[in-house]
């Protein structure tokens, strides 16, 4: 089945058709060069910043707003037709960079730092890996930084007040247990803290008298601050939040709802679709991934029904691994063997490594089966997290295409190509685009069926089950958020069609009730990648390859699909006339 998806453009055409390439590209170049010196001026981590954390204060905020909307104005001044080819890509990126800044702004975004997941506070221990820790000084920056979070904790929940005074917070029914999140920061021993690992492991060359003061410093900073901060943060969300956040889970339901929905679906997909439109897209991949389903059944000549199928994968214990390590070193293994497959599928693969992790305890009830988290610096691998906890509830059926989509040739393979790109602006090796990286996530996925996974059938009904847990994402969120679906109504519709265990099924809901349309992003952007390589397939036939296809989708980083689709048209049309 071919799905045909417009892409919608961020481009800008300038009234000003005087400009020379070179003019043009001079103006772009000045452009990112102050982006970037500002943005470095905000990060608290980067060489050129002052701060000790980030600033989220009314007055920081606004401030930010007004310099984002002076350099989108610089750039909508750009005549792009006068642009060279990689000062395009240059361009469209950063515009939809700061649209979206502006957007989140203006839809007052900052009113909800948290997700049914995770909030601000369950990430602020890894300014530890973030931070150079090389000198006294660099400890006694991390130390300022400690004793500077109360204030950050205090501007976070000002936001979420005005929040519950204009009705723009999480539903309530998303929060139930977030506040195990939180006390899980809260403890008695400071050495427990995730806050002081800097404390546990010091330096060569520190003295002891240098290393006994300043790990009395951090206990102090964590009994005095951290722990205080935590608490305050659990109280008000037990006390006030949690009960007065708003009952209704649609996004369309927030002030100015409808607007605000359709503009997380262009921002998340790049696409230029209606939730209708993107619901009937979901139907229709629904029936055709639950058909294969199907023949799966027969084939192991399964004695009963779809649901009775289901119910035995998800109760089966032959389907689960028996601990932690073991979930682990499977995962470690397959993506041990999908190492050796690259070569024959890429011709340029990245020098990072990474390695297989649980997902931290302190969000592991709330989290989703497995994530990839990169690199902070360059002298630190990715990190392919899987979770272990419930793991009644982590069959391994899905463990192939879950390590694919995450690791290789997932979003590690293409996160650290973006960040390996050279001759590109800084923006560019760290910007993620939802429809282009989870797209290609899901494509990943599908590329085990060439690289000869999936050979148990029980694996290749957990490849289906994730396929069709993406395709039916179209439908819940949509459903959510703009058709007037319940909780309820979305649960059963993902429990009913793939082979998800039931607390992974509460927990996506939860999710993207959480975060509208980021969950349309994966299934659209592999529409999009499959269509553009049977295209790519068609035009080129014979002079087709994988390897240079795979480059070509790859080599630019992250870019919206109209973009892509732009990229891998002028690649075939060189191709053929070459």
């Amino acid at each position: 089945m071919v799905i045909s998806l417009t892409a919608c453009s961020t481009s800008t055409h300038s009234d000003n058709d005087g400009q020379k390439p070179g003019q043009a590209d001079q103006l772009l170049e000045r452009i990112i060069a102050d982006e970037q010196a500002y943005t470095d001026s905000l990060n608290p981590f980067a060489q050129k910043s002052d701060s000790l954390y980030y600033d989220v204060s009314p007055e920081a905020l606004a401030a930010q707003h007004q310099q984002q909307l002076k350099l989108r104005n610089r750039l909508e001044q750009i005549d792009t037709n006068a642009l060279s080819a990689n000062h395009r890509i240059n361009h469209e990126i950063l515009l939809y960079k700061l649209n979206n800044q502006i957007d989140n702004y203006r839809f007052k975004e900052h009113y909800m730092p948290l997700t049914a997941e995770a909030g601000f506070h369950a990430y602020l221990p890894y300014m530890v890996d973030r931070s150079s820790l090389k000198t006294v000084e660099d400890y006694q920056t991390y130390l300022a930084r400690l004793d500077y979070l109360p204030t950050y904790f205090q501007q976070q929940m000002d936001w979420m007040k005005l929040g519950l005074e204009t009705g723009r917070t999480q539903p309530k029914v998303v929060l139930a247990g977030f506040e195990d999140s939180i006390s899980a920061f809260i403890v008695d021993d400071p050495s427990t803290s995730p806050f002081y690992r800097p404390f546990k492991q010091f330096p060569d060359h520190f003295d002891q008298q240098t290393r006994e003061q300043l790990t009395e410093q951090g206990r102090t900073a964590i009994v005095e601050k951290i722990n205080p901060s935590y608490q305050a943060f659990y109280d008000f969300m037990v006390q006030d939040y949690i009960p007065n956040a708003r009952d209704n889970i649609a996004a369309t339901s927030l002030p100015d709802g409808d607007d605000f929905y359709q503009n997380r679906i262009e921002y998340y997909t790049t696409l230029d679709l209606t939730a209708a439109e993107i619901h009937q897209i979901g139907l229709d991949e629904v029936a055709r991934i639950r058909a294969q389903m199907e023949e799966i059944i027969k084939a192991v000549k399964f004695d009963g029904s779809f649901a009775e199928f289901v119910e035995f994968l998800r109760t089966d214990p032959q389907f689960y691994a028996k601990s932690a390590e073991e979930l682990l070193k499977e995962a470690s293994f397959i993506a041990k063997k999908m190492d050796a497959k690259l070569p024959a599928l890429f011709k340029t693969l990245p020098r990072t490594p990474y390695g297989v992790v649980p997902v931290p305890a302190s969000i592991a009830p709330k989290y989703t089966t497995g994530r990839y988290s990169g690199p902070s610096r360059d002298d630190q691998p990715g990190e392919y997290w899987v979770n272990t906890y419930a793991l009644d509830r982590r069959p391994l059926y899905v463990l192939e295409a879950l390590t694919l989509h995450e690791a290789v040739p997932g979003h590690h393979l293409q996160g650290s190509i973006a960040r390996e790109m050279e001759n590109v602006p800084k923006f560019r090796q760290r910007t993620y685009i939802s429809a282009f990286g989870e797209g290609w996530g899901l494509y990943s996925e599908y590329l085990g069926i060439e690289a000869g996974f999936y050979q148990d059938p029980y694996s290749d009904f957990g490849r289906l089950t994730y396929e069709m847990w993406r395709a039916a994402r179209l439908v819940v969120d949509t459903g959510m958020h703009s058709m007037g679906w319940s909780r309820d109504k979305a649960m059963d519709f993902l429990a009913s069609n793939t082979a998800l265990s039931l607390h992974n099924v509460r927990t996506e809901i939860d999710r993207y009730i959480s975060w509208p349309a980021q969950a349309l992003s994966y299934k659209l952007g592999e529409i999009k990648i499959k269509s553009l390589r049977a295209k790519a397939e068609q035009e080129l036939g014979a002079d087709f390859d994988i390897r240079e296809f795979h480059d070509e989708i790859l080599k630019n980083g992250s870019v919206p699909l109209s973009l892509l689709e732009t990229l891998i048209d002028e690649y075939i049309e060189a191709k053929k006339s070459a």
